[in-house]
């Protein structure tokens, strides 16, 4: 025993702590880009936002270019450790996103029956994409939804989830009694819809519903049965780092308090995964420190990451 006890001592100096824990303690998580209609800075583009959120809780951010070949996104699964599919406003089906996204996805799934480790996550217009990929069909109906927080209404299955199952006592206060997530959408998944399409109810397992403005019920919040896959119809960034003052964003401690979770379980999640760029240098001309956000001082407050590749990728 005690010889044990000392090999693992003398293991823990000569290794670095990752090889000894087993979590890969410099994770790296890819946000995908998506289309937009301006093109005074480029052609795509990633909200600030997401890019904060994740870096909030210990992780470092790759942006994911759309409209690439596909050995670009196999390179790229194989060097990050997990990936976001953010909000936004393009098409879940025939957009560069939606084919990037699915691309990922599937390497995802595929990876994990290999046990490979690979964590997914998709809000709002990202939770829209997960269930387009998983039946190739956009399934949506609308919903009065815009610009509202609400606390979540949880499912019988939110307590032995994944996700939600091992809720610190406060944040599942604040989840299920206070309005702490942020929801900007005008379509979703209703549970008629979803309970009665096989793909979706057979993958996913439903944690939390909201209603609309006009008493409509929409799925909130799922995640896969079988696979680290995770989506939130709601904005989990919003509360920390969206500060257009055209949006009722709760930004209190308690709303603050749950989006530092979420960001911390993603980050957790990603240090499971142990794919890693070929060096170093690999790695420093892939990260988001990169690029320059572009502010817009017209009182929105608003820092998007735009890339063109028309004039270069930058």
């Amino acid at each position: 025993m005690a010889f044990t006890r000392l090999l693992v001592c003398l293991l823990g100096v000569l290794l670095p702590h990752h090889m000894t824990t087993g979590l890969n303690l410099r994770p790296i998580i890819g946000v995908l880009a998506q289309e937009t209609e301006s093109s005074t800075y480029g052609d795509t583009y990633i909200p600030a936002t997401y890019i904060k959120y994740i870096e909030s809780a210990g992780a470092q951010v790759v942006p994911i270019r759309v409209k690439e070949p596909e050995d670009y996104y196999e390179k790229l699964f194989n060097s990050i450790n997990g990936v976001l599919f953010p909000g936004g406003g393009v098409d879940i089906i025939t957009s560069e996103y939606a084919k990037a996204g699915k691309l990922l996805f599937l390497m995802a799934v595929k990876a994990h029956d290999k046990g490979d480790y690979f964590p997914v996550w998709g809000t709002c217009l990202g939770f829209q994409l997960l269930t387009a990929i998983t039946t190739g069909q956009d399934l949506l109906t609308k919903f009065d939804s815009t610009n509202v927080n609400w606390p979540l209404n949880f499912t019988q299955d939110a307590q032995k989830s994944h996700l939600l199952g091992s809720l610190p006592r406060d944040v599942h206060q604040y989840l299920t009694k206070e309005n702490v997530t942020e929801n900007y959408h005008q379509y979703g998944m209703s549970p008629e819809i979803f309970n009665g399409n096989p793909a979706l109810s057979n993958f996913y397992t439903v944690l939390s519903t909201n209603m609309d403005r006009n008493g409509k019920v929409f799925i909130s919040t799922m995640e896969a049965k079988k696979y680290p896959i995770f989506g939130t119809q709601w904005h989990p960034e919003k509360n920390l780092f969206k500060w257009n003052p055209k949006y009722d964003i709760n930004h209190d401690a308690h709303a603050v308090r749950v989006s530092q979770y979420f960001a911390s379980f993603l980050v957790s999640e990603a240090r499971k995964s142990n794919h890693t760029f070929p060096s170093m240098k690999a790695e420093a001309d892939a990260v988001i420190a990169n690029y320059q956000p572009v502010y817009s001082n017209d009182g929105s407050f608003e820092q998007i990451y735009y890339f063109n590749y028309t004039l270069g990728w930058n």
